[in-house]
């Protein structure tokens, strides 16, 4: 109960940090937008037409034919993609993100609290943590083939070192509480101890590494798509977007930097709301990083 006061306090003392608030903006604007699209725009993301290719956007509205952020080299409309691809990349990185989370977290509960589970998930945790994360996710993605779902998974599997690292961390911490140790006094079994005892008190580090990641995660299924390796086309999605404009960045450089500009903001949002987090709930991870 304290600590879930305690987690409300910190929210009110978020929302009243200007750069904090505005990166909160930016995010669930995006979200908006993209849930929305539909009644946003009414253009469909892949409907072309060839005589409407490369047009220029809301700054030259004398040739945009009403695009307002241009077409594409197959006429399709940039701003209808753009918002559609949004749907792609963010609802990947939060199941990515999600579901990292759950096996990590649950792996670093394990290895925190049983001592003669830690060695043996650690080892393996040190193991993925040797391969740098987007070339894991591309090795990932190569064996079990192109496609948005086995990008997602790999950028999970890509997640779990670091969410189960910070709990294992925070969870020898908190088990040498007084109040953990008279909770196993009164007879309370390891189960209950982990999930009302310990779980709701690194809740706070949960919420911080999960914000960061969601970040990264953006970052990551942007790359693999880049690559070729996360969202096939024609569907959209901000990296493929990018890979698909380079070709034509000297005629519609637009093609390139919005989507770019795009996904720079919402990292950068995600981080900087990461940092304050970091500040309100748990200083000490800035510590061990």
């Amino acid at each position: 109960m304290e600590n879930q006061r305690g987690l409300k306090k910190g929210f009110k003392k978020l929302l009243r940090n200007p750069m904090a608030t505005l990166a909160l903006i930016i995010i669930l604007g995006t979200v908006i937008l993209v849930i929305f699209a539909p009644k946003i725009t009414s253009y469909g993301p892949e409907d072309a037409l060839i005589t409407d290719r490369l047009l220029p956007g809301f700054w030259d509205k004398v040739n945009s034919n009403g695009h307002l952020l241009g077409t594409d080299h197959l006429g399709r409309d940039t701003f209808s993609r753009l918002l559609y691809g949004g749907r792609t990349t963010l609802l990947v990185a939060l199941a990515a993100t999600l579901l990292g989370l759950t096996a990590g977290v649950t792996l670093g509960l394990l290895a925190g609290y049983y001592p003669k589970l830690d060695n043996p998930i650690m080892r393996v945790m040190d193991v993925l943590f040797t391969f740098p994360g987007i070339l894991l996710a591309m090795l990932i993605v190569a064996m079990l083939g192109v496609s948005t779902l086995n990008a997602m998974v790999a950028i999970s599997v890509w997640s779990v070192p670091s969410f189960a690292r910070m709990v294992r961390s925070k969870v020898l911490s908190v088990k040498q509480e007084e109040f953990i140790t008279a909770t196993k006094s009164l007879g309370a079994h390891d189960g209950r101890i982990i999930v009302f005892h310990i779980l709701p008190n690194i809740l706070g580090t949960i919420i911080v590494i999960a914000t960061m990641r969601l970040a990264s995660s953006i970052m990551s299924i942007a790359t693999l798509s880049f690559l070729g390796l996360g969202t096939p086309p024609p569907a959209p999605e901000w990296g493929g977007m990018i890979a698909t404009a380079k070709e034509f960045m000297w005629d519609r450089p637009s093609l390139i930097i919005i989507p770019g500009l795009v996904v720079m903001v919402l990292v950068i949002s995600f981080n900087l709301l990461g940092d304050k987090l970091t500040d309100l709930f748990d200083p000490t991870l800035k510590e061990n990083t």
